[in-house]
This record gives C-alpha cells, sequence and structure tokens, in this order.
C-alpha cells in the first residue's frame, strides 16, 4: 500500500526526517508512537504532500505510484486520507454540505452520522461551537466518507473523553477491517488500541525509527520505563 524509501524532509530548512524508511501492507494497520517533535506529524503530512514540508531526499510510493511531486488533491483521489490533530473551524459551511460534496450516497452519509452521533450536527457550521469529542468525531466523518485506502491519523483520542473514543474506536475499526483498508495512527494514550487490530507499532524519536514490535508491547514498555528504554533497546540490537 504505502513503501517509503530514505525520507528525508525538512520544516523551515531544519531537517525533521532522517533517512526514514516505512511500509505500510494492504489491509495493515500501523501504530507509530514517540515524544513530542520527533517527527510523527511532519511524516502523516509529508505523505499527504502538505506545503512546507520538503522532501530533501527519497521516495514516497503509494499503491506503486511515486506521489513526491502529487497535490494533496491528486494524493485524495488516489485514495490517502487524513485526520487532523486539530481540525479547523469552517464559518458558512454546513457538515451536510460538506458530506454531500465527499459522498453522493444520502443512505451512507445518514447512516455514519447515526453510527458517529453527528445526527443533530449535520445543520451546524463544521467544528463551530463543537467540542473536542465532537470536532473528532466530525473529522473521523469526513475522512471516512471520502472512502481512503489509506487512513492517516493524528492523535484520535487526544482531548476526547472515554466515551467518545469508543463511539470512534467501533466505527474506525468497522472500517479497517474491510480487506483493502490499511492506516497508519499517531498515538500518546494508547486508547485507540483497545478498540483496533493492529499488529505492527513502531517508535519514532529524533526523526528516525528506533524500533518495531508488537504496539500493546511497546505502549507498555513506554508506560513503563519511558522512550530512554527504547533507545537502550536498539543500542543492544546493534551491539
Amino acid at each position: 500500500m504505502l513503501d517509503i524509501k530514505k525520507l528525508s524532509v525538512a520544516v523551515e530548512g531544519k531537517t525533521i526526517l532522517k533517512d526514514v524508511d516505512l511500509q505500510i501492507g494492504k489491509g495493515e494497520v500501523l501504530v507509530l508512537f514517540g515524544p513530542n517533535g520527533s517527527g510523527k506529524t511532519t511524516l502523516i503530512k509529508a505523505i499527504m504532500g502538505f506545503g512546507g514540508y520538503s522532501v530533501k531526499r527519497g521516495q514516497m510510493l503509494f499503491r506503486d505510484k511515486v506521489i513526491n511531486n502529487f497535490s494533496i488533491e491528486e494524493r485524495e483521489h488516489l485514495g490517502i486520507g487524513i485526520m487532523h490533530q486539530h481540525p479547523p473551524k469552517i464559518r458558512g459551511v454546513k457538515l451536510s454540505q460538506i458530506a454531500q460534496f465527499l459522498c453522493k450516497n444520502e443512505k451512507k452519509i445518514k447512516d455514519l452520522a447515526r453510527r458517529l452521533s453527528l445526527e443533530e450536527h449535520l445543520d451546524r457550521d463544521i467544528n463551530l461551537g463543537f467540542s473536542g469529542g465532537e470536532m473528532k468525531r466530525s473529522e473521523l466523518f469526513q475522512v471516512l466518507l471520502q472512502d481512503p485506502h489509506l487512513l492517516l491519523l493524528d492523535e484520535p483520542e487526544s482531548g476526547v473523553d472515554l466515551e467518545n473514543i469508543s463511539i470512534m474506536g467501533k466505527v474506525l475499526n468497522d472500517y479497517l477491517a474491510r480487506q483493502d483498508k490499511s492506516a497508519l495512527i499517531i498515538t500518546h494514550t494508547g486508547y485507540i488500541l483497545d478498540y483496533i487490530n493492529a499488529e505492527k507499532g513502531c517508535v519514532m524519536m529524533e526523526g528516525e525509527f528506533w524500533c518495531e514490535g508488537n504496539p500493546k508491547e511497546i505502549f507498555e514498555s513506554i508506560k513503563k520505563s519511558g522512550y530512554e528504554k527504547c533507545k537502550e533497546c536498539q543500542w543492544q540490537k546493534k551491539s
């Protein structure tokens, strides 16, 4: 699905990602951990093609196509979707209007709105006056209506209570259960792991990947010993 080779990315002239290699297979969910400022958000924004994220070296292939020079719109049409950590508020555009723009199936829109408890929000301006949980449910609603092959989720559970995480987690897991859907999920809290079937986890520090393994085991190690333990583990492997 996604194959990244020796990717180096700079932001405002500073190199953030350093020769990153990453593969996400068809139907695979990768969970990405790492301290603040380690390059996780830079990675998904580079994959999506956001401005200001300059690819200095390396290659990104999505479904066997090199996408380095593709626009955000072109990447979206290929099947990449992103759920932002801090979604914007859009005055004058109703949630129902963007839903109809993204999907022409009215039944699908209504069903997904019901499952994400957004039926009463459809006639409201996007994210205007929404709580943290409502914003995140609105973001998930919009990205799933695009029906992407690859989901990029930046801390979907941050600032969200457990009830909202449960609602989102169940909907997300059902979506990812489809054979052709893959995801890259950034998490700090680890709550999303209770709802999705993910077998692969990675830790990113200082713009590089330090380890790979079972995401729940990695998260338990981080909770117990912090990220420094990941460095020690990696040094032991190298030696």
